[in-house]
């Protein structure tokens, strides 16, 4: 799905309502009863379950998925709508990956062209676009590149103690691996003098 069609009139809510999911628990299936339970219960709020589903938050028969899960630990959450986000609306990141408010003209052109429907209708898919872009952080998201950890100091380094010098770079991933073919003897001073040989040769 590169741009989904689902869109609401009362956008205003979207933060409101997410919020709420992320501090309730899931239910088994999310249905239009449960979302009257919640108190959205105009005609306008039905269309915050296709939502849901469209951001994989549901399955299509309304079943809380894993992302639904993830989404409400507090600390993850925003990091869940990013990746839901790019995932469902991939084709507006390719107009621009960090989107704002002076892209919305380029975006709304985008739903208007993509889905074939009228400015008004456009401009609406726009807000919910930007609605649920409220609630994300793009920057962390999987697909941003992970930081490394730093190495360990060894205990030496970290007492102030000079380190043994470094094998240099160049060298460091270099790798050999040896195999042996012993002859079959039974003489025993044969083998020592193999191995006596090789570490001459190899140490």
């Amino acid at each position: 799905m590169g741009l989904p069609s689902t869109y609401t009139q009362a956008y205003g809510k979207l933060g409101e309502f997410f919020h709420r999911l992320r501090d309730g628990q899931a239910p088994e299936r999310f249905t239009q009863e449960l979302l009257k339970d919640l108190g959205y219960t105009s005609k306008n709020h039905r269309a915050y379950i296709p939502i849901m589903k469209a951001l994989g938050f549901l399955t299509p028969d309304g079943q809380p998925t894993e992302r639904y899960n993830e989404y409400r630990n507090h600390a993850n959450s925003k990091k869940v709508m990013g990746e839901a986000l790019k995932e469902a609306y991939s084709d507006i990141f390719l107009i621009k990956s960090h989107p704002t408010p002076a892209d919305k003209p380029a975006i709304e052109g985008k739903f208007k062209s993509y889905h074939n429907v009228s400015d008004g209708v456009a401009k609406i898919m726009a807000n919910t676009f930007f609605a649920l872009l409220d609630l994300a952080d793009l920057s962390s998201t999987a697909s941003s590149n992970p930081i490394e950890p730093d190495e360990p100091q060894s205990s030496n380094q970290q007492n102030g103690a000079e380190s043994p010098p470094s094998v240099p770079p160049v060298l460091s991933g270099l790798h050999y691996n040896i195999q042996i073919h012993l002859p079959a003897t039974k003489d025993v001073e044969v083998y020592n003098a193999i191995f006596k040989s090789l570490k001459e040769h190899l140490y």
